[in-house]
């Protein structure tokens, strides 16, 4: 894998991995791109089933900064490995990657935090009782996982959402395992942990992520309310539509965040 890397890439060597969520895809249009490579042609990355992940890993820059721009993840919900993402993410780092930009579609637990808005992500809640890190051998599986979301690279997310004119909220993003979207008992239950946001992926990465040495920031868009704060059935296709909608801001923002990093 990391020898077909290297043969596409020529010697690029990024400084920031990028993971796009649910709608979000679009943004590997502002790479300039070096090298785009299938997840199929990359032993142990996964197959991805969710129609809007197109599965590609795309190298180039953003602005002067070299970034790894996975287009697209698997979920744990997929086929029930809660380590999908271990070898695009372990990937990431043996790259060259320092930090990953994480980002996700998900249902705000706030009514000040409406459909269209984003959160940088501050810490989480893991609600399937699931670790990625389940059979790693030796002392490094005991991963810290205070300030897992790093605040020097959340305060430059904010820093990035004001440059961009995007309003950006701060809270704590819960993990569900899905796919059925929560009950409104388990939001209800949620909020009273003190979640601000839900959804179906992240957690593992970022976990990952903190495993292999790097540091992570998190940018969820909500997409939705979560079940039970206003009337209302929820589906997937409004998580695509309103992500569409909202994308040209977020665009900007996550362009922003990455033309800063190489500063």
């Amino acid at each position: 894998m990391s020898s077909v890397i290297v043969e596409r890439a020529g010697g690029f060597r990024p400084r920031v991995g990028v993971v796009l969520g649910s709608g979000l895809g679009a943004f590997a249009d502002e790479v300039a791109a070096v090298a785009t490579i299938p997840y199929a042609e990359l032993a142990g990355f996964p197959a991805t089933t969710v129609g809007s992940h197109a599965g590609r890993l795309v190298l180039g820059t953003v602005g002067p900064t070299p970034v790894a721009v996975l287009q697209g993840r698997a979920h744990y919900y997929e086929r029930g490995r809660i380590d999908e993402m271990a070898v695009p993410v372990r990937a990431l780092a043996a790259a060259g990657c320092e930090a990953v930009l994480l980002t996700n579609a998900a249902g705000s637990l706030r009514l000040d935090m409406p459909p269209g808005s984003v959160m940088a992500i501050s810490d989480h809640v893991n609600f399937t009782g699931q670790n990625p890190l389940f059979g790693i051998q030796g002392d490094g599986r005991f991963v810290d996982m205070v300030d897992a979301y790093d605040p020097a690279l959340r305060r430059q997310l904010m820093d990035a959402a004001r440059a961009a004119d995007v309003r950006c909220h701060e809270g704590v993003y819960v993990f569900f395992s899905g796919p059925s979207f929560e009950t409104p008992a388990e939001i209800a239950a949620a909020r009273v942990l003190g979640a601000d946001a839900v959804g179906m992926s992240t957690v593992p990465e970022t976990i990952l992520a903190r495993h292999a040495g790097m540091k992570v920031a998190a940018l969820s868009l909500m997409t939705n309310y979560a079940a039970g704060l206003v009337p209302g059935a929820l589906a997937h296709e409004q998580t695509l539509a309103v992500a569409g909608e909202a994308s040209a801001g977020v665009r900007r923002l996550l362009r922003r965040f990455l033309e800063a990093f190489a500063a």
